[in-house]
């Protein structure tokens, strides 16, 4: 495909590529009865109708503003394949959430009866829970019937997997780039179950200091998730030029930073090409890598 000269069409084709990188990062996270094809179809589709309404006055980069556009509209098709209601999405999301939780604390899968018991719920409605996020509706295309059958997978919905798989590489990307001390206590207590005295003890510092300590970091985390996902849920600082605020948003580009070398690095493997860190001449430490920040 060559350019026309007409600025639209140079638009799209200079950033065709768009279309693919986002459509690959989707494909690594939905059931296998999403094709490439359909969601490259509303991609092009998106790219074309960012490129007419583009407006360069505003000083957004064009590939910035068709990026948004592409994965709304990802987003969209995969909206369109997914038939679960509200509540069975709500559902198969706490499910997971707690089949998450339990992983981490028990070191294994949890069976149906313990997701039962910390659900509050009996394991038949596990059972039922498990089976409403696994139907999927056939493109219409497949079938000889009128109506499109069901199909059973062992994933959330299309959108509801990617939603997830987005918002965990940011926590993950977050939890590692918290200042040290927080990080510790929100991994001690979060992931390896630890009680506050037992951790207090261990740290030298009260249990009062921990509670503090956590709150501090869980509100750091969330704002810096937000920052990214979500910017208009992040909280207001009470000095934007002080610094406690520059260290905010330090940090709030870290996760970020982290997050897209993630994201980058699971489309790389996806495709067979997983490059070596490159790695500095006199202590062999990976260059260019996201760094920690510390604590005050």
């Amino acid at each position: 495909m060559t350019a026309s000269g007409h600025p639209t069409d140079d638009l799209v084709v200079q950033n065709l590529a768009l279309v693919g990188y986002h459509v690959s990062e989707v494909m690594m996270r939905v059931p296998p009865t999403v094709t490439r094809d359909e969601l490259a179809s509303a991609g092009s589709l998106a790219l074309v109708l960012a490129a007419r309404a583009y407006d360069p006055s505003t000083g957004v980069p064009f590939a910035r503003y068709a990026a948004l556009r592409i994965r709304g509209a990802l987003l969209d098709e995969l909206r369109s394949m997914d038939w679960a209601t509200r509540g069975a999405r709500h559902r198969a999301r706490e499910l997971a959430a707690t089949s998450d939780r339990l992983t981490g604390a028990l070191g294994r899968a949890p069976s149906r009866e313990e997701l039962a018991n910390a659900l509050g719920t009996d394991v038949t409605a596990v059972d039922q829970a498990r089976q409403d996020a696994e139907r999927r509706v056939l493109s219409i295309d497949a079938t000889v019937h009128p109506v499109a059958d069901l199909l059973s997978d062992d994933s959330p919905g299309p959108e509801d997997t990617l939603l997830i798989g987005e918002r965990m590489r940011y926590l993950r990307a977050g939890v590692d780039t918290l200042p040290d001390r927080l990080r510790q206590v929100v991994e001690e207590l979060f992931f390896q179950d630890r009680p506050v005295a037992e951790l207090a003890a261990e740290m030298g510092v009260t249990q009062s200091r921990i509670s503090q300590l956590r709150t501090e970091a869980l509100s750091l985390l969330r704002d810096g998730l937000n920052a990214s996902l979500d910017p208009d849920l992040v909280t207001t600082a009470e000095r934007p030029q002080g610094v406690a605020e520059r260290r905010r948003q330090t940090y709030f580009a870290a996760v970020a930073a982290r997050a897209a070398t993630s994201a980058n690095r699971a489309a790389m493997t996806e495709a067979g090409a997983v490059p070596t860190p490159w790695r500095g001449a006199d202590d062999g430490r990976s260059v260019g890598a996201p760094t920690r920040l510390t604590s005050a």
